[in-house]
């Protein structure tokens, strides 16, 4: 069994002096590290290798569904704007095209034991249309027992009925994550994104009606427009739906990244003292109501899966966010997707024009990627320990990776030393654990075992959100 972490303690101070720009650590290496030198051919060596080993892992598939009718002014997702319905099922002609030519690529024995769609909107296709997509999947992979099957789709409650949902759950799907971000009015016009409560409760009572397993609400703090007393309101609907995890997302304002956000005017936006408050009434409320803080901006009630892998000490981190699948090679299908197989990340081009065309032209749609070495897997368990349980154990790194560890990360210890100065974590008998204060901010503990943001040039445009 692992330890369970403490409930974090909010420190205003603490927050203030260390909000800077840094990653969210769904990956390490981090995404702006992959160059197009790595390709089609690398993947292929890649997924050679892993079927090569004594025990291949099993396997977890993502599927992008680029397409959403209207824009959300806050979204920073690579997605397309369209109400031509047409293009989802174009889409999905080149969807499988390119899940015949990665399928071949991994022994037909490694089980698929998690799907996931997202967005986009996947909803923009209609259920029918999912159908067909998880067909197509099944004749292509193995898919584990259903009973030990993670199927879990992002959804828009504004474009879906509880009779899809009765659809979806047949085809599968035991987990929805369900956007909602602020039920506040005002808000709500403010990011082009009006959304009713009672449309959106329906589709959580209409999840767990048709046997799904987990519901998750998404919410977002530091959005336009947005006040303590509003926001306080969306979380007591929110608590009331009693949803089995609620992510509460910091609004990062890129406008010179995403397009979309120029439309939102900065002087609606709180200011960083208010932005702070709304984080702490979120941590308060949602602890008070019994959830258990995961970590980064995840909660789940005691009882739900993340919670118990959290409290065994096998839980996960990867592009899809918290997860208990940990030993498994992720594969990325459609337009932006991330693949991380064996030693490696890759990823598809972010624009369809580019990765229709590979696809037309016979190819894996390969953008970019890059191999992992020794050192890249040996940080990127560090930082995954330090996202996931907020503690590292320097004799088990070392055992696993044939260091000392003390020696190997000689640079990291004054910057962990000055944060512990600072309150954020403790060193222990066998290393260090983030304090209730410093899990607020694991991203910035993760930071001192980065290698690659010492070399990172300055830059005039932000690469990372803040990290509050």
């Amino acid at each position: 069994m692992g330890i369970v972490s403490p409930s974090p303690l909010f420190d205003a101070d603490l927050l203030r002096r260390y909000d800077t720009p840094g990653p969210r650590y769904t990956s390490y290496p981090t995404a702006p590290q992959f160059s197009t030198g790595f390709g089609a051919q690398e993947l292929c060596d890649q997924a050679a290798a892993t079927n090569r080993q004594a025990h291949a892992r099993p396997l977890s598939l993502y599927v992008h569904v680029p397409f959403c009718t209207s824009p959300c002014f806050y979204c920073g997702c690579n997605r397309v704007i369209t109400r031509d319905k047409a293009r989802g099922e174009l889409y999905l002609d080149y969807l499988y095209r390119e899940i015949a030519r990665m399928a071949p690529l991994f022994d037909s024995g490694r089980p698929v034991q998690q799907l996931h769609f997202g967005g986009g909107t996947p909803n923009f296709l209609t259920p029918a249309q999912i159908a067909d997509c998880v067909a197509e999947l099944r004749s292509q992979f193995s898919f584990a027992a259903a009973d030990t099957m993670d199927f879990s789709i992002e959804l828009d409650p504004r474009f879906v009925t509880p009779s899809d949902i009765d659809d979806l759950a047949r085809v599968g799907f035991n987990r929805a994550s369900l956007g909602v971000q602020d039920f506040d009015p005002k808000v709500q016009k403010a990011v082009n994104r009006i959304q009713g409560v009672d449309e959106t409760l329906a589709i959580v009572a209409a999840c767990r009606a048709h046997g799904m397993r987990s519901v998750n609400i998404d919410l977002i703090y530091g959005l336009p427009k947005q006040t303590r007393a509003g926001f306080e309101r969306t979380l007591d609907i929110v608590v009331d739906a009693r949803p089995d995890r609620i992510a509460v997302y910091s609004y990062a304002h890129l406008p010179q990244l995403f397009k979309p956000q120029q439309r939102i005017s900065p002087d609606d936006l709180p200011d960083p003292e208010q932005k702070l408050a709304l984080l702490q009434c979120a941590i308060e409320r949602l602890v008070a109501a019994g959830y258990v803080y995961i970590g980064m901006d995840h909660f789940a009630l005691p009882g739900d899966e993340l919670a118990r892998a959290q409290a065994r000490g096998d839980l996960h981190r990867n592009f899809m966010g918290y997860t208990t699948h940990a030993d498994s090679d992720l594969i990325g299908f459609g337009v932006s997707s991330i693949s991380h197989i064996g030693d490696s990340f890759s990823q598809n081009p972010r624009d369809l024009a580019s990765w229709e065309r590979a696809i037309d032209d016979g190819r894996l749609p390969v953008w970019r990627g890059m191999p992992l070495d020794h050192d890249d897997v040996l940080r990127a368990e560090v930082i995954q320990e330090l996202m996931c349980h907020g503690r590292l154990d320097y004799a088990r790194i070392g055992r696993r990776f044939g260091i000392e560890f003390i020696d190997y990360f000689a640079d990291a210890l004054p910057r962990l030393q000055a944060l512990a100065d600072d309150g954020l974590l403790t060193f222990t008998r066998v290393g260090f654990q983030a304090t209730p204060k410093g899990r607020l901010l694991l991203r910035v503990i993760a930071m001192c075992f980065d290698r690659y943001l010492a070399a990172t040039p300055a830059s005039d445009t932000p690469r990372f959100s803040r990290t509050v």
